[in-house]
């Protein structure tokens, strides 16, 4: 009975106990295999929660594809704290710069809707507000509209493609 498995690890440190090993357990894996597979494979995350897929054969064989991490998980680690504001529109736990605005948004790219990184951007902005972090000390609310009056052009539209 061949089968998919959707977990998230912590990067480079998943284990054999949960959120694998009752998963893992009934099937024909090698579950240790797997947990190696996949720390290797996450290892650039170290620590960020990473969306893993396992798939697997009747005949004991796996195949693993890495996901990126949640956006909110990308913020916390680029800019360097640990969990978002109780209260994100009074209490803000950290600011952003554009350019690491942009950075979050390129990693993501790939899991977004946005075709192209000024768009992306905006998307990597309402995730800052939610979490009570601002983008070049102004709150993360008003990025957008920033973004669309033309602020961070230099840093955002050499990247725009159509």
């Amino acid at each position: 009975m061949a089968g998919t498995i959707e977990v998230l690890v912590p990067g480079g440190q998943a284990n054999p106990g949960p959120p694998l090993g009752p998963e893992l357990g009934p099937t024909p894996v090698d579950v240790q295999a797997v947990v190696q597979e996949i720390n290797d494979q996450t290892a650039a995350f170290d620590g960020m929660e990473v969306p893993v897929t396992v798939e697997y054969d009747d005949d004991g064989s796996f195949s693993i594809e890495v996901g990126v991490p949640p956006t909110a998980e990308l913020i916390k680690d680029e800019v360097g704290f640990d969990t978002g504001s109780g209260e994100p529109q009074k209490d803000f736990v950290a600011d952003m710069t554009v350019e690491q605005v942009k950075t979050v948004a390129q990693q993501k790219m790939s899991d977004l809707l946005a075709y192209d990184v000024k768009a992306a951007a905006k998307e990597v902005g309402g995730t800052c507000a939610s979490l009570g972090v601002t983008i070049d000390g102004e709150d993360a609310r008003t990025f957008d509209d920033r973004v669309d009056a033309g602020e961070y052009d230099d840093v955002l539209a050499d990247e725009a493609t159509a």
